[in-house]
């Protein structure tokens, strides 16, 4: 079967979870998780659950289990933390949950960051998906350009389709 006629059997309408990870954002300031919802909402999906956290392990690792837990969540999406700096923890904190480690994304992102965006300073993202007790957890950088590039050319196209593969 084609990657086209994989899509076309995709579901239309998937559901998620937006996290933002940040010590310093919150509701009214949080703009990249505003923009996550946004686009999840403008390309026919929805968001169940919505948060901010501090950039701490035991606080992220929170997060995602609850959006696990939550029956209706099938998609689990991260902004923030993916850097290098001695606060940014998403990585070791996504990476360590992970059932299976899907490369291709962080691999993509970065490359696209590097020839559409931000040039070399793109390999200093730390960006990670994969898959967790059967749903998908996207973790990207949390400037409103890195979400933007990675929901528009990533996440959004492949969503119905990671979700229909989870499932089969």
């Amino acid at each position: 079967m084609s990657t086209q006629e994989h899509k076309a059997l995709s579901p239309k309408q998937v559901t998620c979870m937006v996290i933002t990870v940040s010590d310093t954002r919150t509701e009214d300031t949080d703009k990249s998780g505003q923009l996550m919802k946004e686009l999840l909402t403008e390309a026919g999906h929805s968001v169940a659950l919505y948060q901010i956290v501090k950039d701490e392990p035991v606080q992220v690792i929170a997060a995602i289990e609850a959006g696990i837990a939550h029956e209706d969540v099938q998609v689990i999406l991260l902004n923030g933390g993916t850097g290098i700096s001695p606060r940014d923890n998403t990585f070791e904190a996504v990476s360590g949950l992970l059932d299976k480690e899907m490369p291709g994304f962080g691999e993509l992102f970065r490359m696209l960051s590097f020839t559409e965006d931000i040039g070399s300073a793109a390999m200093l993202s730390r960006a990670i998906a994969g898959t967790r007790k059967g749903k998908m957890i996207f973790s990207t950088p949390g400037s409103t350009g890195a979400v933007r590039l990675a929901m528009n050319r990533l996440i959004v196209p492949e969503l119905g389709h990671v979700v229909r593969e989870l499932n089969r």
